[in-house]
């Protein structure tokens, strides 16, 4: 229809994301704050690649409210990053439209492309014994969510959702009923992490919370963020960590201990090895070292030095 506007295009690929994926809060969030005010009001017959392109350098350029611009190269990476994510959005919604009828040719968009190399992240982790002043400078509650973060490498909304009977105390598993990609998966503890999850469990009923910054409270992310960074600031962690920080940390350690990337990859979770790989394998060289050696072919005679000189003609 030519009266079709991106704000309408919008609107039905929230819908369908409201039955179809976990993020739709969040990306309604995003399409409210960074893609309506400057494109909603275009009819999607009239938009071109130049509005398009316009809009998201204007999401790099154009400071937060109470921001100055970013000055700083990782900053602007970050922003970058994040221009790139809200593009996918539109295009998502846009395709969208494009499929079920109510747009005639996808050009405008698809001619967009996102900024390139700005999805590298540089990882923070802590050491061990960072992880330790950390849990130390942690008061009670928040010193729990920590320590389950560092010893099983969840996700805060997984750590969130946990209630006493996903700790199996026999097999020393800890389930994670509902992931970022909606399935389920069993964390594997260490015996540390299983003696925590005894302790955290002890006189609890199956369904209560097995983390809470309080009896009755559950976590959401501005109860933990200013006692993580005063903690941060007590423990003398500079640049101070954010809870997926702890995640990191993790996945780092245990890669630099020699945990193998597709068995990490199956306890964060992950499909398979490909997120790991890029964030992790630089860690674990020894690993590298050792698969090659074992696998790469051998030629044998390449290496004989019997070399028979030929005559010219």
């Amino acid at each position: 229809p030519t009266t079709f506007t991106v704000a309408d295009a919008l609107q039905d690929y929230l819908e369908w994301m409201e039955h179809h994926r976990k993020s739709a809060h969040d990306a309604r969030c995003r399409v409210n704050a960074l893609i309506l005010p400057a494109l909603g009001h275009r009819k999607v017959i009239q938009l071109t690649a130049t509005h398009i392109r316009q809009w998201l350098n204007d999401l790099v350029n154009t400071p937060a409210k109470h921001r100055a611009p970013a000055t700083d190269p990782d900053a602007i990476r970050k922003r970058k990053a994040t221009a790139n994510r809200t593009l996918n959005l539109l295009k998502a919604a846009l395709n969208r439209a494009w499929r079920e009828g109510q747009v005639a040719d996808d050009g405008a968009w698809r001619r967009v492309k996102p900024f390139p190399q700005v999805s590298a992240a540089r990882l923070r982790w802590l050491t061990l014994e960072e992880a330790q002043r950390l849990v130390n400078a942690s008061g009670p509650g928040l010193r729990e969510l920590v320590q389950t973060a560092l010893m099983t490498g969840c996700r805060f909304g997984e750590l969130a959702r946990l209630v006493t009977s996903d700790f199996n105390p026999e097999s020393g598993l800890l389930r994670v009923a509902e992931s970022k990609s909606g399935r389920s998966r069993h964390v594997v503890l260490t015996e540390e992490g299983a003696t925590l999850m005894t302790r955290l469990t002890r006189g609890k009923a199956r369904d209560e919370p097995l983390l809470n910054p309080r009896p009755g409270q559950s976590w959401t992310p501005n109860l933990y963020q200013r006692p993580l960074q005063r903690a941060c600031e007590n423990a003398r962690i500079d640049p101070p960590i954010s809870l997926h920080g702890l995640r990191h940390t993790y996945a780092s350690l245990s890669v630099m201990a020699g945990m193998p990337l597709l068995v990490l990859a199956t306890n964060l979770g992950h499909r398979d090895t490909r997120m790991v790989e890029r964030h992790y394998g630089h860690l674990a060289p020894s690993y590298v070292h050792d698969a090659v050696r074992a696998h790469a072919p051998r030629f044998g005679s390449l290496l004989n030095e019997n070399v028979v000189k030929l005559h010219s003609l």
